[in-house]
């Protein structure tokens, strides 16, 4: 199995004309830019799984963190799934009776988590040349097994957005005069100390793939989900990261 994850909007709760604890979110987009593997994912891509899972009476399952070893981590279900012209939706709803589907609805309601990632396996994909002349390869067909909420994605390129997009927001405020509270600064500075630990996770991890010949390896989490070159499970480079974001 292989993962994607990226940054999105959840609609979800009473706030946006939901019932409590529903969501509507996009787990993936057809948007033809390519993202860090190379990937862009065609229209209709999903339709036949969708179709499939109607039919059959299967609610696909929402996890946190991709932890399919352990039912408490089972923190929510899809209730409708659909392609539109923007990518793939499901509509959901939390398991509010189980206290971590309560807590997550939590964390997506005050922003906490704000990214959504999904597993699966591609049954079509071919490489195309895309307007710009960029290639790609194109995802055609894919059977999802789940997705997932998750405060950081697999895809790392994912995880400096949601970085910059924090610490831009502060500097925005400075050049518009806006003095910081005394929370922010202390947010920065321990921002600062994130980040040199960032970078040492990461000089660290280099080190170890060189020394060990695993390069470009693909690893396996703890659920047993794979990643291609990035561990679903934490590592010290994600906790870092992680620690950064929580701190802003």
């Amino acid at each position: 199995m292989k993962i994607k994850s990226l940054p999105v909007a959840f609609k979800a709760g009473p706030d946006d004309g939901l019932a409590e604890g529903e969501f509507i979110v996009y787990p993936s987009t057809f948007t033809r830019t390519p993202d860090a593997y190379g990937d862009v994912v065609a229209k209709g891509a999903f339709a036949e799984g969708i179709a499939h899972r109607r039919d059959a009476g299967i609610h696909l399952p929402g996890l946190f963190g991709h932890r399919m070893d352990d039912p408490d981590y089972f923190v929510a279900a899809a209730i409708e799934e659909d392609e539109d012209d923007h990518g793939w939706r499901v509509k959901g709803a939390f398991d509010m009776d189980a206290p971590k589907g309560a807590q997550t609805y939590r964390l997506v309601k005050s922003g906490r988590v704000r990214e959504l990632s999904f597993a699966y396996d591609t049954l079509e994909e071919a490489q195309v040349t895309l307007d710009d002349g960029t290639k790609a390869n194109e995802l055609r067909k894919l059977d999802v097994f789940e997705f997932s909420f998750v405060p950081i994605g697999a895809n790392r390129d994912t995880s400096v957005v949601a970085v910059k997009s924090a610490t831009v927001a502060l500097l925005d405020g400075l050049k518009a005069g806006r003095v910081l509270a005394q929370k922010h600064i202390d947010s920065l500075r321990s921002a600062q100390e994130a980040i040199g630990a960032v970078i040492a996770a990461a000089e660290a991890d280099t080190d170890q793939e060189k020394a060990g010949g695993s390069a470009g390896a693909k690893d396996e989490g703890a659920a047993g989900v794979k990643s291609e070159g990035v561990a679903v499970s934490p590592s010290r480079r994600l906790l870092a990261i992680n620690q950064f974001i929580q701190s802003l």
